[in-house]
């Protein structure tokens, strides 16, 4: 009797093991801080002095029974655009032993941070101007460091058994940075720090006020915690002090507060909220804001629910698509400009922007979107700077389910409205700031929707 009674027991747990194995999680982390010198903000704001918080690449790698690998990576970088975001997702996949598809890699936009572009630094090297948008060896370095870092969590990958979510309100931290006056068109526009009280006196506006936390359990035990928020990270910057801003700072403050779990975070559609309702640039704004994200972050984690999880619940699905471009931004102009030695040096890197992105539209390159489904979570990764209104809409497209987005993929295209949003003025619809004609809308949400629905 208790030779069966032992049998029995160890065809359990055998069993319990086999299902615990359908599905497993690594965590990888890479440090990429650039080097003192190196160009930040693909050029625009003042090179690297010092180190304040060094810069990571931090990602999941899940490994499903019966599906090829699917990666999710974030780095605390200002954006990765064409064919550096191509090269990184490539690199990653291969360490991964997955497909390119297979793949999202996000950035979370400080711009205390490198931009990369290979395409643009192929157009400027042409031009004697290597090295002027980044550092070029240390992107090589950074890239082979975070593709190493997955390549090795593999063997490490531990049992995912639940998935969980919560949500919370952040208070004070995200506002719309497009007010528009009674005429219709944008009257303010509140900067990440903006110092005009008038501007930071009008309403919140169109905000995603939520921030997601889904998180993966080996049992009782959180492996990984992604967490989801739709503002621009920054406080203050431009002085040459890398920094991952109150984003980072506050998803430290948890990964202290939930020891063994990786925190990962992920920046919504946030091309057009920023923290410039609650911020005027001073330096003390700064850990004010990464407490309130922060505690919107414990908030969710302290209300997380959890789902068995199984390799049937898990699924990754991609679409790409093809981004109308700006038509206005007129091809030889820009050319030209770039071409001109005796042009300014910011202008001739603006013009290596343009011009590499209409490169890429003219070859027919196309734009992957895809959707991670964990059980009755669904996972958005969307390319470039999001108006939040996409984020909204995804979520009204599945209002029953839970719909997280990450945005900030293929940086190429710059900022992309709705299709209103070019019509009434403004920074961020303007030329040379998005590369995308107003009927991306329809585009954009026909993936979305074909995704979800």
């Amino acid at each position: 009797m208790r030779v069966f009674h032992v049998a029995v027991c160890i065809a359990f747990a055998f069993i319990a093991s086999a299902v615990a194995q359908d599905i497993r999680i690594s965590t990888f982390q890479s440090d990429i801080t650039p080097p003192r010198g190196a160009p930040l903000c693909g050029g625009a704001v003042m090179p690297v002095r010092g180190v304040d918080d060094p810069l990571t690449a931090r990602g999941v790698v899940l490994i499903v029974e019966g599906q090829q690998p699917i990666v999710l990576c974030a780095l605390d970088y200002t954006g990765l655009a064409n064919a550096s975001h191509d090269a990184w997702r490539d690199a990653i996949a291969k360490a991964a032993g997955t497909t390119r598809d297979r793949v999202a890699v996000h950035c979370l936009h400080q711009h205390d941070a490198p931009e990369l572009d290979s395409s643009v630094e192929a157009l400027l090297s042409a031009q004697g101007m290597s090295g002027t948008a980044f550092n070029v060896a240390f992107a090589k370095e950074a890239l082979e460091r975070t593709a190493k870092a997955a390549a090795d969590s593999i063997p490490t990958a531990k049992p995912v058994t639940h998935v969980g979510f919560g949500k919370a309100e952040v208070i004070d931290v995200a506002s719309n940075r497009r007010v528009l006056g009674p005429d219709g068109q944008v009257k303010w526009i509140r900067w990440s720090a903006t110092k005009d009280p008038e501007a930071r006196a009008q309403p919140v506006g169109t905000i995603d006020p939520l921030v997601r936390a889904v998180s993966f359990w080996n049992g009782d035990t959180p492996v990984a915690v992604l967490t989801y928020y739709a503002t621009h990270p920054q406080s203050y910057y431009g002085m040459g002090q890398v920094t991952w801003d109150f984003p980072g700072i506050a998803r430290k403050t948890m990964e202290e507060a939930v020891p063994g779990a990786a925190w990962i975070h992920f920046n919504g559609a946030s091309g057009n909220v920023t923290a410039g309702k609650y911020n005027d640039g001073n330096p003390a704004n700064r850990p004010a804001l990464a407490q309130r994200l922060a505690d919107g972050m414990k908030k969710a984690w302290d209300g997380t629910i959890k789902a068995s999880l199984a390799a049937s619940d898990v699924a990754w699905k991609s679409v790409d698509v093809s981004l109308p471009r700006r038509a206005e931004i007129p091809e030889e102009q820009e050319r030209a400009l770039l071409e001109d030695a005796n042009a300014d040096p910011g202008q001739r890197r603006r013009a290596a922007n343009e011009l590499a992105w209409i490169d890429r539209c003219n070859a027919g390159h196309e734009i992957s979107i895809a959707k991670l489904q964990l059980g009755e979570i669904a996972i958005l990764h969307m390319p470039g700077e999001l108006f939040v209104e996409y984020q909204i809409a995804a979520q009204l497209m599945r209002p029953g389910s839970t719909v997280c987005m990450a945005a900030y993929g293929d940086y190429g295209m710059g900022y992309i409205g709705t299709a209103v949003s070019y019509a009434q003025g403004g920074y961020e619809t303007g030329l040379y700031v998005s590369r995308t004609a107003p009927e991306v809308e329809t585009v954009l949400m026909g993936a979305m929707r074909g995704l979800l629905e």
